[in-house]
């Protein structure tokens, strides 16, 4: 390291450090109210307007390549990787399988990588609602990586997992229609305007971060807007919405439960009893940690990229939410929404559109043990045989926890046993384990043999 790089590395860590010394000692001395007069209202927007330069794209970035918690490319590791429900065999190059779900080399993975829809920051686009936020930088990352999550299963049920993007024109017809589903405007349904709108309820606002929890309950409102608006219409959500909680209102600690019988209830609500099933999409909102994820989850976590049905995570470090699409070892790779971007104005019936800014062939990845504890899940399952794929294999999975589940399976709320050596209690859902009750961060649980990090959601 030459000596103008050392001292550039050195004063930015002095910047850094000075910094965050000043943020905590404004927030001690807010919490304690001392200073004059009006200090805490003037500290506190100059405290938001650091916190925002400090977490913005470009800094954030800074920090994370100089302490070397965030890396780009493939690792020197040769084994397998697993992105999205397909296995990368990194160590076997050149070698043929018969796998279907495995494929060989690091090029056909960069290949499946870069053909996932990357949606970023955007800037230029019209005012949200009565708000005058035209732009999404430094608060709209969680919303951005919900929407490629959805992108992803909209992909999956349209045009299949195996598609990859051409590099010649005219693009597929459907990719584009399902890119302007997402474009910056009231005039496409997934749009940042539209969520917000439909995630009032959940206290979602613009220049407002949101958690993990509210942007799945988010997705599940707008899909209900959307499908009582277009009744008579075609939907733009062709599938049902199941977000997966530990109890019926989803406001209890403890492993959340898929119910199959309410999967099956939505699948014919969905389809306004036309069919008994129908394409779903599983949205799992965890916390599995108080500061950080508890190690006993971080296998598991990578098991669920095997999973055909897998759409990924939405996670990523505290205020900075990321889209993780595989695993490699205990690494995660992912696509980032905080690079900032004009606005593209895209047409679903413009096959000769430039749509490079929806795609990235960086490869980013970074260690599980080092993502936000609040995350959530994604599975998109296409028909019922896909379904009780899904179940089986997560049912074996709970049972492969050691007692601490991401999450279980059972038939219906008031069968007593579900997956994972769980039982169903009477008051609506509450999960006991091998008999102890109500096990909760801060409880004394003598009689349990391991402890849980698991919060309210």
């Amino acid at each position: 390291m030459s000596f103008f790089l050392f001292f550039d590395v050195f004063r930015y860590f002095g910047f850094s450090l000075g910094i965050t010394f000043h943020l905590l000692a404004l927030d001690c001395c807010e919490s304690k109210g001392c200073g004059k007069k009006g200090f805490s209202g003037r500290s506190n927007g100059w405290t938001q307007a650091v916190k925002r330069v400090m977490n913005g794209g470009s800094m954030r970035r800074i920090q994370e390549r100089l302490l070397g918690l965030n890396k780009t490319g493939i690792s020197s590791s040769t084994s397998d990787i697993w992105l999205l429900g397909v296995c990368y065999k990194i160590s076997q190059e050149g070698s043929s399988s018969s796998d279907p779900v495995s494929c060989d080399g690091e090029a056909a993975f960069i290949e499946d990588f870069s053909s996932r829809i990357l949606l970023t920051y955007r800037k230029g686009f019209d005012a949200i609602g009565n708000s005058k936020y035209t732009s999404d930088v430094n608060w709209g990352c969680m919303l951005r990586s919900s929407q490629m999550l959805v992108a992803q299963a909209l992909i999956v049920h349209q045009l299949g997992r195996s598609w990859r993007k051409s590099s010649h024109k005219p693009l597929d017809k459907e990719y584009m229609e399902i890119l302007h589903l997402f474009g910056d405007s009231e005039a496409s349904a997934f749009s940042i305007h539209n969520l917000l709108q439909a995630g009032n309820g959940y206290d979602l606002a613009a220049g407002s971060w949101v958690g993990p929890y509210a942007m799945c309950r988010t997705w599940e409102s707008l899909a209900r807007c959307e499908r009582e608006a277009m009744e008579h219409e075609h939907q733009s959500f062709p599938m049902a919405i199941y977000v997966v909680s530990g109890d019926e209102d989803g406001e209890r600690g403890g492993a959340p439960v898929v119910c199959i019988e309410d999967a099956s209830k939505l699948c014919f609500e969905f389809s306004k009893g036309q069919a008994n099933w129908t394409p779903i999409l599983l949205l799992v909102p965890l916390v599995l940690g108080l500061d950080k994820v508890n190690p006993r989850y971080i296998p598991l976590l990578g098991t669920t990229f095997t999973f055909p049905q897998s759409l990924g995570i939405l996670g990523g470090r505290p205020g900075a939410s990321t889209y993780i699409v595989g695993v490699q070892d205990e690494e995660a790779f992912y696509l980032d929404p905080h690079e900032v971007q004009l606005v593209v104005d895209v047409k679903g019936d413009n096959l000769e559109t430039d749509t490079s800014s929806y795609h990235t062939n960086i490869l980013r990845r970074v260690p599980l043990d080092s993502i936000d504890p609040s995350l959530a899940i994604g599975f998109y399952c296409k028909d019922k045989d896909d379904f009780d794929d899904f179940c089986n294999r997560a049912s074996k999975l709970a049972d492969l926890s050691k007692g601490a589940p991401l999450f279980t399976v059972t038939q219906a709320r008031n069968i007593s046993k579900a997956s994972g050596n769980y039982e169903m209690s009477s008051d609506g859902g509450r999960i006991q384990q091998d008999g102890c009750s109500d096990v909760m961060p801060g409880n004394d649980a003598e009689d349990c043999t391991q402890e849980d990090d698991w919060q309210l959601l």
